[in-house]
């Protein structure tokens, strides 16, 4: 097992069953009592500053009553520069081989500014161990993935009318799949196969769906489809309806701005309309320009107006 283990990720529910089963993993049979040193932030706080100190002190703590001991360090995106991090640094160079340390790369409460990533020279030591940081978020292309990994290793099988159920149900929001997975494994225990009508009183609310699905509908005048998805945005995402409104203008704005464009693909209506980054939305943006046609996407536009004045109370 490594002397180390990193963790990094925006949300806290994926990021904190990451490191828990990293934990799980690394005490074995040892009891957490006696092995286990969690620090957070108000540990690190010295006087009138703050040190990671405190956690290389707990590295390099010979285990009592135990084989090894396990060091967690949270919050750690506090340590942002490579001075603050020196002493994590010496330690790494000369690791005590009893001791099994993880490290997440979290902001504390009491950080106000965002986080950025690990310092260089940790970067570099780390690099030189071997040891790559695990990052913790999943997007939508590896959302499939994530979750027959999870229900594998949790021991719950679904059938395939299941399985889609839940990852459509999940949309976005797969760190629900967390409490979901526990709920089953309560209920029904690992190994049966479950189906729809074992899954669907433990799903909830529908979760969070990326704008691109609401686009999608409206371009293909599905509206059941675009009701639901907008409702799912909502109730599942937490978005204001002004805000999924905004979304759709600047959709309907690049639509607007690319036709007659001199452009020849999406890299060129990219750089046309100035945006950086993934080109994706810029792709949707042509495919539904093209097939709605420039009457459609002036009509779309006198509907988003109204749409503003009625959520604002407009006349």
């Amino acid at each position: 097992m490594a002397i180390v283990r990193v963790f990094s990720g925006t949300d806290p529910v994926l990021l904190d069953k990451a490191v828990r089963d990293a934990v799980k993993a690394a005490l074995g049979d040892e009891s957490a009592d006696f092995a286990l040193a969690e620090l957070t932030e108000s540990d690190y706080h010295i006087d009138d500053g703050y040190s990671i100190a405190p956690l290389v002190d707990a590295a390099q703590t010979p285990p009592m009553l135990t084989d090894r001991r396990v060091v967690l360090g949270h919050h750690l995106a506090r340590f942002s520069t490579g001075d603050t991090v020196e002493p994590l640094v010496a330690y790494l160079n000369n690791p005590l081989d009893t001791t099994q340390l993880i490290l997440v790369w979290s902001r504390g409460p009491a950080l106000n500014k965002r986080s950025t990533g690990l310092p260089k020279k940790l970067n570099e030591t780390l690099k030189a161990l071997g040891v790559s940081v695990t990052k913790t978020d999943v997007n939508q292309r590896e959302s499939g993935a994530w979750i027959d990994q999870q229900l594998a290793d949790i021991g719950l099988t679904l059938d395939n009318q299941a399985r889609r159920l839940l990852g459509d149900h999940l949309g976005d929001n797969v760190n629900r799949l967390v409490g979901i997975a526990r709920s089953l494994l309560a209920a029904h225990g690992p190994g049966k196969r479950l189906g729809v009508d074992e899954i669907a009183p433990y799903l909830g609310s529908a979760g969070d769906v990326p704008p691109w699905d609401l686009t999608d509908a409206i371009a293909n005048g599905d509206i059941p489809a675009s009701l639901r998805t907008c409702r799912r945005m909502v109730h599942g995402g937490e978005r204001h309806a002004l805000a999924i409104l905004a979304s759709l203008t600047n959709h309907y704005a690049r639509m607007a701005s690319l036709d007659g464009a001199p452009v020849s693909g999406e890299k060129d209506a990219a750089a046309f309309l100035g945006v950086k980054g993934s080109t994706y939305p810029v792709k949707k943006a042509m495919q539904q320009a093209r097939k709605m046609g420039p009457g459609n996407v002036k009509r779309a536009w006198g509907l988003l107006a109204e749409a503003d004045l009625d959520l604002r109370g407009g006349t």
